[in-house]
């Protein structure tokens, strides 16, 4: 659903003036100005006086917002739900109930003038197939765009986006490149991430050396390119028989990073066997084992898991003790009692997070081995078996083989 000239529904709470346009100048009042009753396309103030309109407006028609997702909406009706997403001026919406969404539908009618887009199966740059059997989403033609604006349509393809074993360093006697080129083939694959999962850690590994990129960097760049090349159809698969519990897994390398040996937080969360949330961050702070990086990883998987938890909340899903699975037993063993590592003390409170979580029975710690760490993916460079075992625990797949 597209709202036509949205930001012109938005009510000015504030005096803005804007000069009269060129071409329809008054001869009279050469020098006057405008003041405006309703927000203009341009103001600043326009998205957030067209979301208070929207919002006050489906409030008003028994709507609710989300407790944590204030772009949400929601409403429920006996066991019905419908949810309601907002991206600016367009709105997605799904509902357990045809009659809900057609109500939903003329309420909108009614207010604003609208274009029904029908099904969805294209959305900033997603592509969503519904089946019966669940939803794949993907981005293939977005692959395709990219690999044509960096000319790498004649490049041969590659088994993995980065070499086994090898891990790029700050390469000061290298020469450097076009730093415009790099940014923007960064910035084309961290966009491209939120569907492709397999590439998280060489995008995010590669998008450290920004500021002075060097040969190196741009042939570890390429080299990610080159497996989109190979695997441009790949994507999330979301069937629709499948379980439905909260499940997250962490994982840390220790000093991973050369330029300045902090480690890196990796976390993958699912909804049963569907994968719906994964990251990669360095972390703030130099780790001084990998107990205490693995422990500082599973405290931001646990906010992550809080933060849906709540979410799911909203739709009608309550969870108790959610199980995170960790590869480090000193990680674990540290949630259940600081007392007897005394070489955890210097860690910040604020990484005890996930203790008090677990003393609350709120998440459950749990140890997985190595082969099984799900995280590891994201977590340093993987030879093309352990690549491919993981991406398939991932739940991704290639509908078009």
């Amino acid at each position: 659903m597209d709202v036509k000239s949205a930001f012109l529904n938005g009510i000015l709470h504030e005096e803005v003036y804007v000069s009269q346009p060129e071409g329809f100048v008054d001869p009279k009042f050469p020098d006057h100005v405008y003041v405006l009753d309703k927000a203009l396309y341009g103001l600043k103030q326009a998205p957030r006086a067209w979301y208070e309109t929207l919002s006050v407006y489906l409030t008003e028609s028994g709507f609710r917002k989300g407790t944590i997702d204030t772009t949400l909406f929601l409403k429920k009706k006996v066991k019905d739900l419908i949810l309601v997403q907002i991206y600016v001026d367009d709105i997605i919406f799904g509902s357990t109930s045809q009659e809900l969404c057609v109500e939903f539908e003329n309420i909108m009618k009614k207010r604003f003038q609208m274009s029904m887009m029908g099904e969805l199966t294209f959305f900033l740059g997603l592509q969503v197939k519904q089946t019966p059997e669940g939803i794949f989403i993907n981005q293939a033609k977005y692959i395709r765009d990219m690999l044509k604006k960096f000319d790498m349509n004649s490049t041969s393809p590659m088994k993995t986006p980065m070499q086994a074993g090898s891990l790029l360093d700050a390469d000061i006697s290298g020469k450097s490149v076009d730093q415009h080129i790099y940014r923007s083939m960064i910035g084309s694959l961290l966009y491209l991430t939120a569907s492709r999962p397999d590439i998280m850690f060489a995008t995010c590994f590669c998008a450290r050396y920004q500021a002075n990129p060097k040969e190196s960097h741009l042939s570890a760049v390429k080299r990610i390119l080159r497996y989109l090349k190979g695997t441009p159809n790949l994507g999330l698969w979301y069937p629709k028989d499948s379980k439905f519990e909260l499940i997250a897994y962490t994982d840390a390398d220790h000093a991973g990073n050369k330029l300045d040996r902090k480690s890196t937080s990796r976390a993958c969360h699912y909804l049963g066997d569907k994968l719906v949330s994964w990251s990669s961050k360095k972390q703030t702070c130099v780790s001084t084992s990998t107990a205490e990086a693995e422990y500082v990883a599973a405290a931001s998987c646990c906010s992550q898991v809080m933060w849906m938890r709540t979410q799911l909340r909203d739709y009608g899903y309550t969870f108790h003790k959610v199980p995170i699975y960790c590869d480090s037993k000193s990680a674990i063993a540290i949630t259940s009692n600081l007392v007897q590592h005394s070489k955890t003390k210097h860690i910040d409170i604020r990484y005890h997070f996930i203790k008090d979580h677990v003393e609350k029975g709120d998440v459950e710690m749990h140890f997985v081995s190595t082969d099984l760490e799900v995280a590891d993916l994201f977590t340093k460079p993987l030879d093309e078996k352990r690549f491919n075992f993981l991406i398939s625990k991932l739940g991704m797949l290639n509908l078009n083989e």
